[in-house]
């Protein structure tokens, strides 16, 4: 089954307002099947998670103080860190290696990654 109108695949509502909006173009320019765009909106939450975690280890620094007085390190950086593998392992897995990150901008690859409309 082919994403054939890329209207009736509405992103998550969960997902932040950049993601939502290159989860669209992702729909648009590719034809995902139903399996696909369940990879695609695990990537997508993947992306926001760590988001949040970046700004989380941004606004409190990377360590915080535990009840002993010792430097500890923020549970944000291992969700940052798999939340970005978890990303890259599903866009690779989708082979959309050469599609903009949604907050990255950048030039597309010229390889023939996935299938473009």
């Amino acid at each position: 089954m082919h994403s054939t109108n890329a209207q009736a695949q509405k992103p998550p509502a969960n997902l932040r307002p950049a993601t939502r909006k290159w989860y669209k173009s992702v729909i648009s320019d590719f034809d995902l099947e139903g399996h696909h765009i369940k990879l695609l909106t695990l990537a997508a939450e993947a992306w926001d998670q760590s988001q949040i975690a970046r700004e989380v280890l941004d606004k409190d620094g990377q360590t915080y103080t535990d009840r002993f007085g010792q430097p500890k390190e923020r549970p944000e950086i291992a969700i940052l860190n798999a939340s970005r593998i978890a990303f890259a392992r599903l866009i690779r897995e989708l082979a959309l290696d050469g599609v903009d990150s949604p907050e990255a901008p950048r030039g597309a690859r010229t390889a023939d990654y996935g299938r473009r409309r």
